[in-house]
């Protein structure tokens, strides 16, 4: 499987309609195949074990590595821009929009009997 780092904002703006929307996109790849990572569902560890911004961050970009490609979605933030850094150090490649990455990346997998892809 694809493994897809998911990259959008956290801190500006609403924290909950963040999560959501990396929650929507990481099942919607799910749904087509993909392997996405969802860092914001640190969110839910921070409700309950609440760890420092850095620790979030370093913890990220662990898991960031073990991706194979970056998907960038939402607005300003300086913390996904810094995993698109990250990314492109690495040589791995970055995509801005679902359709890009489903392009570039294709996963084609059986359902029901049918050949699907994204």
């Amino acid at each position: 499987m694809i493994k897809v780092y998911i990259a959008s904002p956290y801190t500006l703006g609403d924290t909950a309609v963040n999560v959501k929307l990396q929650i929507d996109t990481g099942s919607y790849l799910i749904e087509r195949g993909y392997s996405p990572f969802l860092p914001l569902l640190a969110h839910f560890i921070h409700l309950v074990h609440p760890q420092s911004y850095e620790t979030w961050i370093d913890w990220s970009a662990e898991w960031l590595k073990q991706c194979d490609a970056v998907l960038r979605i939402g607005g300003v933030s300086e913390g996904a821009d810094k995993e698109v850094e990250i990314a492109r150090a690495q040589l791995m490649p970055v995509y801005f929009s679902i359709a890009s990455l489903c392009n570039n990346m294709p996963v084609v997998r059986k359902d029901n009997g049918q050949w699907k892809t994204c």
